[in-house]
């Protein structure tokens, strides 16, 4: 069965593959599963009909057959439960990888998405001048952690996982702050999952709905 997932019938990120149904794309590229898109307005993603599969109204979904599932995150990992090709075999490997993915979500990713918050939402209040030093204070130290954990491996915890699928889609949301600069082997790791074969063909099937929204 053809799983379809939902989109942004105009992403907000220009086209750059942050979107959240990014990393969806990308394992189930990974996994050689097709799948189908439904594009959605940000007025429909408020609708009755959406907020059916997704209770915040966001984007992404997934469905197939009876199953809904909302959250980038979980759909990443329902697909890597039923697909072999981003969880190891072995339980502990399999274990780890799906550590991993949580760390990426829970410890990683929350002071990025603040600094996106302060720097676009709130850049306009008195304390904001103050407060992004702090946060960018937090994401080093986290990036600091990973960058040491990491070393001189290709990935995170030897093959390429969904642990690193997901941890990679987290960090290029650092992509125009200059920040990974300061860590080259994260720089380095980031590069080796854009340059996957599978992560390629995400992010074209992503930008071609940029392009196609942006000549209407």
């Amino acid at each position: 069965m053809i799983p379809t997932i939902t989109a942004f019938e105009r992403s907000p990120d220009r086209g750059r593959g942050l979107a959240r149904d990014m990393p969806v794309r990308w394992a189930l590229e990974e996994v050689g599963q097709p799948y189908e898109v439904r594009l959605v307005s940000f007025s429909g993603m408020k609708e009755q009909a959406h907020l059916a599969l997704h209770p915040f109204g966001q984007i992404p979904t997934y469905e197939e057959g009876d199953l809904a599932l909302f959250e980038s995150g979980a759909i990443v990992f329902h697909i890597a439960e039923h697909h072999r090709g981003l969880l190891p075999d072995d339980a502990n490997a399999r274990a780890r990888a799906i550590t991993w993915m949580f760390a990426a979500i829970g410890t990683i990713e929350p002071p990025i998405l603040e600094r996106s918050t302060a720097m676009f939402v709130e850049r306009d209040a008195d304390w904001s001048a103050q407060r992004l030093p702090l946060i960018d204070d937090r994401i080093r130290n986290r990036l600091a952690a990973l960058s040491g954990r990491l070393g001189n491996a290709d990935w995170l915890d030897g093959m390429f996982s969904a642990g690193d699928l997901v941890m990679i889609g987290v960090l290029r949301r650092l992509s125009a702050s200059g920040m990974l600069s300061e860590y080259p082997n994260l720089s380095a790791y980031v590069a080796r999952g854009e340059a996957r074969p599978a992560f390629r063909r995400a992010f074209d099937a992503q930008f071609a709905v940029f392009t196609a929204a942006s000549a209407g």
